[in-house]
């Protein structure tokens, strides 16, 4: 006998349902603004931010917040406020499937931890493609064509899930200073110069306090590829208000804060090491034995702006992701077989030179 169907989550209206007082659509966040904007009629209504710091909580009070792990949750049940429409969806906003109204979920209902803080998008739709138009026009080895690419195929708006952490740290080292001195060497191709390295023995204590080291939060972007949206401008983010999300899509954390804390600790652990090294001195340096202590420990949930796309070039589809409030592009692009090619035969014929005139010169 078949199993009954799990049943549907409780349903739940969305928080943004202010319609535009000049036509009755649903207002949007504009980006560059604090404003709700109606997509119709222009109609533009303030945000009212909540009136109080975006603050970091100590970690032992963050993981012992009520949440369910990303593993374990339902899609939210939504009802569209326009058109009543349901809608099932596992993100913190979206739009209606049948009239394009905004969605946000009443996060005091969401099992997650909730947002403190989000970085509202500055780079609005036309600045978004034409940043993409500048970057495809300045890749080197590309093919002509892609220079005429002016627009993308595909353009969404998104909030993506980060955990930035603060914490004071104290470590202690063992390792050798490596120093340079110069021997003279006689051998069959006569006298020469050598360098050697003199090693010596180095211990100490360092210590630094990192503030808001930032650890992706979600596994449907590459983290390679967010990572290289650096740097984001974190003094630009406001506390947690669902009206900036309206019109836009945000995505739930599936990293868990336990999880982010260790990602953090090894960013913070390649810092460490080369404070390590600088104190050590020296011209090389060697660690042998580095022991970190943890102290203060402090973190959050911040939003941050990505307009992610795709433009279409030789009928293939590339991805890429712009920086919500700088602008800058990181993504896939093609790559011209002729230009590579004749780069290398220029670079070929330049060494063929360079060695035919030391030869004439007698070296």
């Amino acid at each position: 006998m078949s199993q009954p169907p799990p049943p549907m989550p409780p349903a739940s209206p969305s928080p943004i349902s202010q319609p535009c007082s000049g036509c009755g659509a649903h207002l949007e966040f504009a980006p560059g603004t604090l404003t709700l904007v109606c997509p119709y009629c222009g109609f533009s209504q303030q945000i009212t931010a909540p009136a109080r710091p975006v603050q970091e909580y100590p970690f032992e009070q963050l993981v012992a917040m009520p949440r369910k792990r990303a593993a374990e949750l339902a899609p939210h049940h939504l009802v569209c406020s326009r058109c009543g429409a349901h809608t099932l969806s596992d993100a913190l906003s979206s739009h209606c499937q049948f009239c394009s109204a905004p969605l946000v979920v009443d996060t005091s209902e969401d099992p997650q931890i909730v947002p403190e803080a989000v970085v509202p998008f500055t780079v609005d739709r036309s600045q978004a493609r034409e940043a993409l138009r500048k970057w495809t026009q300045s890749r080197w080895f590309a093919p002509n064509g892609l220079k005429k690419v002016a627009d993308a195929e595909t353009m969404k708006s998104t909030y993506l899930p980060h955990w930035t952490f603060d914490a004071d740290t104290v470590t202690a080292y063992r390792g050798r200073r490596g120093e340079y001195y110069y021997v003279t060497v006689t051998d069959s191709e006569g006298r020469r110069r050598e360098r050697r390295t003199a090693w010596y023995p180095a211990s100490g204590t360092v210590s630094r306090r990192f503030d808001d080291v930032l650890v992706v939060a979600t596994d449907r972007v590459p983290v390679k590829r967010l990572d290289a949206l650096d740097p984001w401008p974190l003094a630009q983010a406001r506390p947690y208000a669902a009206e900036f999300l309206a019109g836009h899509h945000t995505v739930r954390y599936s990293v868990e804060p336990e999880q982010g804390l260790e990602i953090a600790k090894g960013k913070m652990r390649k810092v460490i090491e080369q404070d390590c090294r600088r104190d050590i001195g020296g011209d090389e340096q060697r660690l042998d034995w580095v022991n970190t202590q943890y102290s203060n420990v402090a973190g959050k949930l911040v939003l941050l702006p990505v307009w992610s796309g795709s433009y279409l070039y030789n009928g293939k589809s590339w991805q890429v992701l712009i920086n919500g409030c700088t602008g800058e592009v990181q993504g896939d692009r093609p790559y011209s077989a002729v230009k590579i090619a004749f780069a290398v035969l220029v670079a070929l014929i330049v060494v063929a030179a360079v060695i035919a005139v030391i030869r004439m010169n007698g070296g």
